[in-house]
């Protein structure tokens, strides 16, 4: 368990995501071998890869900070739809279909990612101006979308921030930022909604299992510092071109996913 949190805090990092697409997969894995009500794995994977993104997001937004690329005013307000978002996904989570949504989540991602690498990069104005529609509907969709899938949310809004004219650099700081929104109004969600349905889950808060939660993030925290650092020092054609094979890549593993089912 311990040495998948290197990965989950580095592209972390690197890529401004949480690290729930590595996260919640393995914790799904290592669940089901406790005698856990099979209908409730999931939710406790995904509730408690939320709990692990809040601290790393945090050291990865704070170090991105450091090197001035996070933008609090986007943050700001288009974070206040793709909370709205998150909200609206964690309380129809329960009613989506997975193999629905794995399917239509993997051609988001398939589309983001050959954006990345086809887009050219926009001269970045000084002060960039984002429109109203835009903001409510990229930052509801991002947020609906991340809370049933137990993400941060970079994975959407770093191409989003860039489709908006941000740097790829600044993308990746502010969606890390998100990312840290998402997953705090998603985990208060989660507890909330395990501590509804009374599941009791042994060792855990709704569902948040604190075991795997302490494992997990000192170690992401730790290599998301790390992942920072290192994007700052890559140039920024490449960072888009990294990223967008890191998509292919993710929209690939979901398309696998769901054609199991």
């Amino acid at each position: 368990m311990a040495l998948t949190a290197i990965p989950v805090g580095f592209f972390a990092g690197l890529f401004g995501i949480g690290g729930g697409l590595i996260t919640v997969p393995f914790l799904f894995f290592i669940f089901g071998f406790f005698d856990l009500n099979p209908s409730y794995i999931m939710h406790l994977a995904v509730g408690t890869s939320f709990a692990i993104i809040i601290p790393t997001s945090f050291v990865s937004v704070y170090t991105h900070y450091k090197f001035n690329a996070v933008d609090f005013d986007i943050v700001k307000n288009y974070g206040v739809f793709v909370v709205i978002g998150v909200i609206f996904g964690t309380l129809f989570a329960a009613n989506l279909e997975s193999q629905s949504l794995l399917l239509f989540f993997s051609i988001v991602i398939f589309f983001l990612g050959f954006y990345l690498l086809l887009a050219k990069d926009k001269k970045v104005k000084f002060k960039i101006q984002v429109k109203l529609i835009n903001k409510i509907f990229f930052g509801f969709f991002s947020g609906f979308i991340s809370a049933p899938m137990g993400i941060g949310g970079a994975v959407m809004n770093v191409p989003i921030l860039k489709f908006f004219g941000y740097s790829i650099n600044k993308a990746i700081g502010s969606a890390a930022a998100l990312g840290f929104i998402i997953a705090f109004f998603g985990c208060l969600g989660f507890i909330i909604s395990g501590s509804y349905l009374n599941v009791n889950i042994p060792l855990s808060v709704g569902f948040i299992n604190i075991p795997a939660f302490l494992i997990f993030f000192p170690i992401t925290a730790f290599m998301a510092r790390v992942g920072a650092k290192t994007v700052h020092k890559l140039e920024k054609k490449k960072i888009s071109v990294y990223f967008g094979i890191f998509l292919l890549v993710v929209g690939t593993n979901f398309l696998i996913e769901y054609l199991r089912y």
